[in-house]
């Protein structure tokens, strides 16, 4: 090809036709005329044209390969923050209807430092469950027969709820929450297990994982969980 020979007889001035500016462009057209007559040397305009598209590939792989750079920058920030600040759960179960529903997927902020009326999420054993956190540490908490909850005596307003239930309940009643530990209950009374039973009881600190503030899907339902601070 005639470009092709046009660059390997002037590698030692130039690599490539994108870096020539006009002025050299035509002095190398005019050079190669004067050297070899019978060579068939493109017109100005050809050249240009020809030098235009190069200098658009050029241009367009640079920002090709910039944007790969920012996209592998982003996916990995988002990676880091998803794992250490912000971890998405999907939520399994209906203990926490009507709030959050089976298939939900929600994110969480590593925050062990809860307010009452929060939603958290906490190990127990191998699995993470997410619930309300009812009291903190040193509250009391009671629960009637009918299921109506009253923290340092006082009736708590839970608007969160579909209906009242005393559910699974066998711990002590009166209860006093142990020091630095919280006392969580899902929103579906009657089937949630939950602070209520001796199997799980107060929840430590150590076993929190981080309050529940944002579901993400499904989108028609996405927004912040609004906590009940009390």
């Amino acid at each position: 090809m005639l470009f092709r020979s046009m660059k390997k007889k002037n590698n030692k001035r130039k690599n490539d036709l994108k870096h020539l500016s006009r002025s050299e462009l035509i002095d190398l057209i005019c050079e190669m005329r004067k050297t070899n007559p019978s060579m068939d040397v493109p017109e100005i305009e050809e050249a240009e044209k020809e030098q235009k598209r190069l200098r658009r590939r050029a241009a367009y792989r640079q920002t090709f390969r910039g944007t790969v750079a920012v996209l592998i920058v982003v996916a990995a920030v988002s990676v880091l923050v998803a794992t250490l600040w912000m971890p998405v759960l999907q939520i399994y179960g209906s203990s926490m209807s009507p709030t959050l529903e089976p298939g939900q997927i929600v994110v969480s902020v590593k925050n062990k430092q809860l307010k009452t009326g929060e939603v958290a999420a906490f190990w127990q054993g191998n699995k993470l469950l997410i619930k309300r956190v009812i009291a903190g540490p040193g509250q009391w908490v009671d629960i009637d027969a009918n299921g109506v909850v009253t923290v340092d005596g006082e009736t708590l307003d839970e608007p969160y709820l579909n209906e009242v239930s005393p559910g699974n309940c066998d711990i002590e009643l009166p209860h006093q929450v142990a020091e630095s530990h919280w006392f969580f209950m899902g929103d579906n009374r009657e089937t949630s297990v939950d602070s209520r039973t001796a199997s799980i009881g107060d929840i430590s600190e150590d076993q929190i994982e981080g309050q529940i503030i944002f579901r993400i899907w499904p989108l028609k339902e996405a927004g912040r969980i609004n906590a009940v601070i009390r």
